[in-house]
């Protein structure tokens, strides 16, 4: 199942106490101060980890809690430091603390970051001695444990988003590119969940897709399913519009290419302005060659497209153009000339985060 939002509770360790003793030997019957200190208590630490993609372990454990610090002991021993809670989740997990909303960290892949700082442990006794104080009957406590509230909420990081309506067939689109197995059928928001696939030009050209939910006009108002996943789209650095030649809903893929381009411009500035590979879907259901160059030709005037904007043609379940739209990818993914860039980045607008 796939979960991606979550609150959870997590405290850190208490610091060991310090602890009070005094040596004691057969010709040391008033030997001196020497209680150990407490050891530090555990914190609780996230960690993006890529084998991780889902919040679904959250959903039965609400409280984390590191160690506490072990107190000091005699003979300047010290105490055992108390283990950290080590907390593993996708990367591209936002944390939030939820009382005041503020962001905490947005987890990249293999970054740790502490949410609760453990207590530090206390002085034993023989840190308080002196030469005019040589018999300290006092030690310092641990520092208390650091508790608070976290709003976990994952933005899948892909390099390309696949939007469209219900039924364009991105899930179909997403088989056919990557080794994903999405639930595919012939009915509104088969995929109630994001999907993600890596497609493969060769072993050293991948390309991480995601499969977003069927956006509907009013999707960034909250309507059907779009507006609880338009946000897994703002990590995505490239989009492919999937557009249905013969669309199921009563109107014309220029219409539904539009009704979709003003859900992301509402939902986001930056979202509206990724770049995107507009690709005509179902030309299969087209036997005639001149059919399908007609139908690309029409939707091309329909949206007013200019010689620099290419469609291209598609068809997922015929594997027709997948190749060639893949290379597209790539190519804008890393462009000649300049280093390949980071495998993903913040989006400059988290007004929806």
């Amino acid at each position: 199942m796939f979960v991606d939002r979550a609150i959870i509770r997590v405290k850190s360790g208490k610091g060991g106490d310090g602890h009070i003793s005094f040596r004691r030997a057969k010709y040391e019957p008033k030997g001196g101060p020497n209680g150990g200190d407490g050891g530090d208590g555990g914190s609780v630490v996230f960690v993006g980890d890529h084998n991780v993609n889902t919040l679904y372990t959250f959903r039965g454990q609400y409280h984390w809690e590191a160690e506490e610090g072990e107190s000091g002991r005699y003979k300047q021993q010290h105490g055992a430091n108390g283990q950290d809670c080590v907390i593993r989740v996708p990367p591209g997990t936002l944390v939030y603390d939820e009382s005041t909303g503020e962001l905490v960290s947005d987890l990249k892949p293999g970054e740790r970051v502490i949410v609760a700082q453990g207590g530090r442990g206390g002085f034993g006794n023989e840190h308080f001695k002196t030469s005019t104080y040589q018999t300290p009957m006092h030690a310092k406590p641990g520092e208390p444990a650091v508790e608070r509230t976290l709003r976990m909420e994952l933005k899948l990081i892909a390099d390309v988003g696949l939007v469209g309506m219900p039924n364009a067939g991105k899930s179909t689109l997403l088989a056919a590119l990557t080794r994903a197995t999405p639930k595919i059928a012939n009915y509104p928001f088969t995929t109630l969940s994001p999907q993600l696939g890596i497609a493969e030009l060769d072993p050293e050209r991948r390309v991480v897709v995601a499969d977003i939910p069927g956006l509907i006009e009013g999707a960034a108002s909250g309507a059907g399913l779009g507006h609880d996943f338009l946000r897994h789209i703002e990590r995505t650095r490239v989009l492919v519009h999937l557009l249905d030649v013969m669309p199921d809903n009563g109107k014309s893929p220029a219409e539904n290419y539009k009704a979709i381009r003003a859900e992301l411009a509402e939902y986001s500035t930056a979202l509206a302005e990724k770049p995107e590979i507009i690709a005509l879907n179902k030309l299969d259901l087209l036997p005639d060659e001149s059919e399908r160059t007609a139908k690309v030709k029409e939707l091309r005037l329909k949206l007013k497209l200019g010689r620099d904007t290419e469609v291209v043609p598609l068809s997922g379940a015929a594997k027709l153009g997948t190749r060639d739209l893949l290379q597209k990818l790539w190519d804008m993914l890393h462009p000649k000339g300049l280093e390949r860039p980071e495998h993903w980045a913040p989006a400059a607008d988290e007004s929806h985060a």
